[in-house]
């Protein structure tokens, strides 16, 4: 699977586990809803900068965004 795409995935997993929508989580990480679309979709190659972003949003490690769907 693509990694980007993983990550996407389980960006859009962390999400919906916690009920949250696009915008708010988008607005806290500091970015734009269409930014973190395109991230849950694979569209975008995160820096780690902004995958730690995204990480310490949802109080987790860096490493849940690579863990595989089982």
């Amino acid at each position: 699977m693509d990694i980007r795409r993983l990550v996407g995935l389980n960006v859009a997993r962390l999400r919906k586990e916690r009920e949250l929508k696009q915008e708010p989580l988008a607005e806290v990480a500091g970015f734009t809803q269409s930014y973190l679309s395109q991230i849950e979709n694979g569209r975008i190659n995160l820096t780690l900068l902004r995958l730690n972003d995204l990480a310490e949003c949802f109080e987790v490690s860096p490493i849940e965004f690579f863990k595989h769907p089982s």
